[in-house]
């Protein structure tokens, strides 16, 4: 009966966040396909479906999309847990419709910014022409947006240490490397930020030493 309850728990929290689960379970797909490539055709293959200067050129829409699809590295599981851990999160919290658009405006906005910037470099002989084919898939942009709007959906003034938090994990790579990526990680982040006129009306923001309080009793 244990196991029942559980499963039905797991069942339920699953179904409070259609969309994130839906977009995992279509990563596992894709990630299995890639492991099914060799390694010649599967560089290749995500290069056609990288948000590149060169494929943004050409193809922006297909690439957007096609982009959030696939997974970096092809290792799934730590994607489920951070998922979980984020995505489902933000998408109870402010619903599917509010959560999609917060991951729509960081992964495209971001993809858009920080490709400007490594065409500004090139143009500017500070990078390589090879970067206008770069390599350039995943769902981090995404993950990184909602991490930053989920700052308002912790209680002051616990939201302050978060907000710490966040800055220090995208912003020093961004000082300490400077990247394309890394810019886009950070400028993702702060467009979570940005999305505060859709936090409003959420609900009551998630005070964690009521919940240590609760568990305690």
């Amino acid at each position: 009966m244990r196991i029942i309850r559980g499963l039905h728990r797991v069942w339920t929290y699953v179904r409070s966040a259609p969309g994130t689960y839906v977009w995992l379970g279509i990563l596992f797909v894709t990630t299995v396909a890639m492991h099914h490539m060799s390694p010649e055709f599967e560089q290749e293959f995500l290069r056609q479906r990288s948000t590149n200067i060169h494929e943004l050129s050409n193809n922006p829409v297909r690439v957007l999309f096609a982009s959030a699809m696939w997974i970096d590295g092809g290792r799934w599981l730590p994607y489920a847990v951070l998922y979980t851990v984020f995505h489902a999160q933000a998408e109870r919290w402010l619903g599917t419709a509010r959560w999609l658009m917060v991951c729509v405006a960081a992964h495209v906005l971001a993809s858009l910014i920080s490709e400007g910037a490594l065409l500004l470099a090139v143009e500017n002989g500070m990078a390589p022409q090879s970067s206008l084919d770069t390599l350039d898939i995943g769902v981090s942009y995404a993950l990184a947006g909602v991490v930053g709007v989920l700052v308002y959906r912790i209680a002051v003034p616990w939201r302050y240490l978060y907000l710490v938090v966040v800055l220090a994990v995208y912003g020093v790579p961004l000082a300490t490397h400077r990247t394309f990526t890394d810019l886009g990680h950070f400028t993702s982040m702060a467009i979570g930020l940005a999305c505060y006129p859709l936090v409003r009306g959420c609900g009551k923001a998630w005070n964690p030493k009521e919940t240590v309080a609760a568990f305690r009793g």
